[in-house]
């Protein structure tokens, strides 16, 4: 059995005047211990449906939300304010883009670090302790000292590095991690990337990735799933993706990548009136 299984996912906004289906019947299983990233650019419906995985969007009538979500055995669309409370950081964590709007700014990060300590394990004595070993997992130096330092304090390398303590310091099963190099330098991308890494492996967990940028999948990724305007329209083994592409967008996003030796006058960019003809063609 999948550790998480979507099927036919629909993620409808009600506004005023117009209904704005962000998600059209996307499908997708996670297993134990793999890592899947979920490509596509920005209002392709990516975030909207990490969301949903523990029921972070909107209540009805602003939002409505059908189809299936299974964590394990339990179904998550059915569940009452205690079972999400439960899943919601104990068992699926998430780590946003944009960590100095994430983190509070009036709360030292250990603070911040520990209410989540305290909220899902509560049979931790030494709280403290813990967060310090959060700090120390994710490589901040002294965070004897860091433990009582302010968001504003620390870079945004460091911000982000404190998001990833603040998800794995309940140690849940899934990490959703949504854009998590977002804004961020190639070095401190590559830094955070191979942190991950690091701590998948070193904790067993499984992984979501959330990103525009084909360029931090490969290596890092076992499996890709494409999304374009609320679908996914590929799927497969990440490096059979990446060499094989078949559908026009996947493809288009992959040329996106920049290559090192490769000289452009200019930036490459989607065409998505040749998509829709190459679509249209092949239908």
């Amino acid at each position: 059995m999948p550790l998480l299984s979507v099927e036919d996912l629909r993620i409808a906004f009600h506004g005023r005047d117009r209904v704005v289906e962000a998600v059209k019947g996307v499908s997708f299983t996670l297993e134990a211990g793999r890592t899947l990233a979920i490509v596509g650019e920005s209002g392709s419906g990516k975030s909207v449906t990490a969301l949903s995985l523990t029921r972070l969007l909107p209540d009805p009538p602003t939002c409505r939300v059908s189809g299936a979500i299974r964590y394990g055995d339990r179904e998550v669309l059915g569940l009452d304010r205690r079972g999400l409370q439960a899943l919601r950081g104990k068992e699926i964590a998430y780590i946003f883009q944009e960590p100095s709007s994430s983190l509070n700014p009036v709360f030292t990060v250990g603070d911040q670090i520990a209410e989540a300590i305290r909220l899902h394990l509560p049979e931790v004595k030494d709280v403290r302790g813990r967060v310090v070993e959060a700090l120390r997992q994710v490589g901040i130096a002294d965070p004897e000292r860091r433990h009582a330092a302010y968001p504003h304090e620390l870079s945004g390398g460091m911000q982000q590095r404190v998001m990833i303590a603040m998800a794995l310091a309940c140690r849940p099963r899934i990490l959703v991690a949504d854009e998590p190099t977002t804004a961020l330098d190639v070095t401190i991308q590559k830094q955070i990337i191979d942190l991950l890494r690091d701590l998948r492996a070193s904790a067993g967990m499984s992984v979501i990735l959330i990103t525009h940028n084909f360029g931090i999948v490969q290596g890092f990724a076992d499996e890709v799933a494409v999304m374009y305007r609320g679908q996914i329209v590929e799927n497969g083994p990440t490096e059979e993706v990446l060499r094989h592409p078949r559908h026009p967008y996947t493809r288009a996003l992959i040329g996106c990548i920049p290559r090192l030796g490769v000289r452009q006058d200019r930036l490459a960019t989607i065409d998505h009136a040749a998509i829709a003809r190459e679509m249209a063609a092949g239908a």
